[in-house]
């Protein structure tokens, strides 16, 4: 069974063909400092959204939507830095440099980061900045063809493995405590050697608290638990290495995930302070009856958060064995063909604390490398990017200077 809130599915491919199942899912605003239940995650290209929705299947995400968006207040940072009548242009200064003293994720007013947000660094990590930036630059191919059976693929599939029902939420505690009760929900289905898909998964990484959606687990002939991604693509042929990247080290990141979660490294402390959560706010009377449906007996998010802390710790499930793309055509369903990834741990913490190191205001984002450029004829943000602008402008002064000697 699964629960679903009703909010329309907005998702920005960034011209790629790959979509993920966890594409589709609505996500708000609630990983900012001002509560904003609005839909907020930037979609990285090639991945989408990962980090589930306002209120969550059982057994994976749907997403119904119950209250409405409000606008993103000012950044604590920036409290008494707002501009008044006849202030003019020395307040809109020194706000720049309050703003230019800010970390991105302060900047952004982010409490976590999707993983699809960061894998999307390794695309472009420009487009993710922008996406931040200019919320409200039109998406390409936002409506496309290619995402719509691309996402009836999805729901097909989720379909197969649970049902869908909605719950009523009314406070941010109460749409993590439905993310949660999802989780709590599948781990039975798994010890039990079933599949599970649209798995949530969070926890802190190197420092920053990360939240990503499984899209399916499943145990092979040998007993290896194995995670599958899936990919929609409108082409019948596997992707190219610049999109391999991004997707491999999505996978890598889920792995990270919810080995440590299984481990009982998810700490209460981290997930409460990271997400600005009140673990004493009462359940709403959906999600209460929600957790009574699934036979727990819980009344507040922190009875859930500690429910299943203790439910991980002693769950004795194994770590993820396999991790395989599977990749398909959007116009038919066919099966195109299937990637195995392989992991060291080594190797992916090192990438990941790379990608960070701009989240934390530890250097300026990069764009794409010149022989990556044909990335930028399918970005929303073409015409708004400084480093191809920059690129442009210096082979311009170059080919000049040439001619001229």
């Amino acid at each position: 069974m699964s629960c679903s809130p009703e909010q329309t599915a907005t998702r920005d491919p960034g011209g790629a063909e790959e979509i993920s199942d966890s594409e589709f899912l609505d996500i708000e605003l609630e990983n900012l400092y001002p509560e904003t239940p609005e839909s907020c995650d930037r979609l990285s290209p090639a991945l989408g959204n990962d980090c589930g929705t306002e209120s969550e299947t059982a057994g994976g995400p749907l997403a119904p939507k119950t209250d409405s968006a409000e606008e993103a207040g000012t950044p604590p940072e920036l409290a008494g830095v707002s501009a008044g009548a006849g202030e003019g242009s020395a307040v809109l200064l020194r706000r720049k440099r309050v703003l230019a003293e800010l970390s991105p994720l302060e900047r952004f007013r982010l409490r976590y980061l999707c993983v699809t947000d960061v894998c999307g660094q390794a695309w472009c990590e420009l487009q993710v900045v922008y996406g931040f930036e200019l919320p409200h630059v039109p998406k390409r191919e936002e409506e496309s063809p290619k995402v719509k059976a691309g996402a009836s693929i999805h729901l097909a599939r989720e379909l197969e493995v649970h049902d869908v029902v909605s719950v009523s939420t009314q406070s941010r505690e109460d749409r993590w405590a439905l993310k949660i009760l999802n989780m709590l929900s599948m781990l039975p289905i798994l010890q039990a050697g079933g599949r599970v898909r649209e798995l949530p998964v969070f926890g802190m990484l190197e420092g920053v608290f990360l939240v990503g959606v499984i899209d399916e687990l499943h145990y092979s002939h040998k007993g290896e638990l194995v995670l599958s991604e899936l990919k929609t693509r409108g082409l019948r042929y596997l992707s190219g290495r610049a999109q391999e990247r991004s997707h491999h080290f999505q996978v890598r990141l889920y792995k990270l995930l919810f080995d440590s979660m299984v481990r009982g490294l998810l700490e209460r402390d981290a997930f409460v302070q990271s997400l600005n959560l009140r673990p004493e706010q009462p359940l709403g009377p959906g999600v209460m009856e929600h957790a009574q449906k699934l036979g727990l007996h819980v009344h507040t998010f922190g009875g859930v958060l500690e429910l299943a802390l203790m439910t991980l710790s002693y769950s004795e499930l194994p770590a993820i064995d396999v991790l395989k793309i599977e990749y398909c055509h959007q116009g038919t369903s066919d099966a195109i063909g299937t990637r195995e990834v392989s992991f060291d741990e080594a190797g992916v913490r090192a990438e990941l604390r790379n990608h960070l190191s701009y989240w934390i205001g530890q250097r300026e984002p990069r764009g794409v490398d010149i022989e990556e450029a044909w990335k930028c004829r399918s970005c929303s943000f073409e015409e708004h990017c400084e480093w191809r602008r920059e690129r442009a402008e210096n082979a311009t002064a170059s080919n000049q200077t040439k001619r001229f000697k």
